[in-house]
């Protein structure tokens, strides 16, 4: 096996500070502790605290990806229960630890928003991508007859990222998934009929 680069370990040990400790409160220096490297190895490799936060969304995105590919993506599983998969992965992802983390994308929506444009702006831009799979699962129920002609699927997926968010966040906050357990419940129970 490879050895990781200083950079790798920032970057892996720096996304699970920032996700425990959020922005704010992960320090460059519990960042390359966790790391185990040098200080002045952060700053050889991010030009900047917001360039590193940029780089942990883009990887903890490329796990998210995995699972929309596997699910919300997946045309050879029935597109409902392809939803229901991406809904239920992120629950078990996020209850890894007992919701204590949330979800990375919210936490840095609440928190950073404020203070980066570029950290807002690629949080936008990944809900986005999110939005777009989950329309196109829907618009492939619609296809397969599991949605009535003419469901809103644009509207509705926007409504299923928004949400999703909000339990994710109550889930944290109650260190219990039934927020996004009752999201799932009443998303398939009242609204994908």
């Amino acid at each position: 096996m490879a050895r990781q680069s200083n950079r790798e370990k920032i970057l892996i040990e720096g996304l699970r500070v920032v996700h425990r400790h959020g922005f704010a409160g992960a320090s460059v220096r519990d960042i390359v502790q966790a790391a185990g490297v040098p200080q002045g190895s952060f700053t050889n490799h991010f030009a900047s605290k917001e360039a590193f936060a940029l780089e942990i969304l883009d990887l903890y995105y490329a796990n998210n990806a995995a699972t929309i590919a596997e699910t919300l993506r997946n045309d050879a599983l029935p597109p409902l229960q392809r939803l229901a998969a991406y809904i239920d992965a992120g629950k078990n992802r996020l209850n890894r630890d007992n919701m204590r983390n949330g979800c990375l994308f919210g936490n840095l929506t609440a928190e950073a928003t404020d203070q980066s444009e570029v950290i807002r702006q690629r949080l936008l831009d990944i809900f986005a991508e999110v939005k777009a799979s989950v329309a196109y699962c829907l618009k492939a129920a619609v296809a397969a007859g599991e949605l009535p002609p003419g469901f809103e699927c644009d509207e509705v997926a926007g409504f299923v990222v928004s949400s999703l968010q909000g339990a994710n966040l109550l889930a944290k906050a109650h260190r219990d998934p039934e927020p996004v357990e009752r999201f799932k419940r009443l998303l398939f129970s009242k609204i994908l009929r």
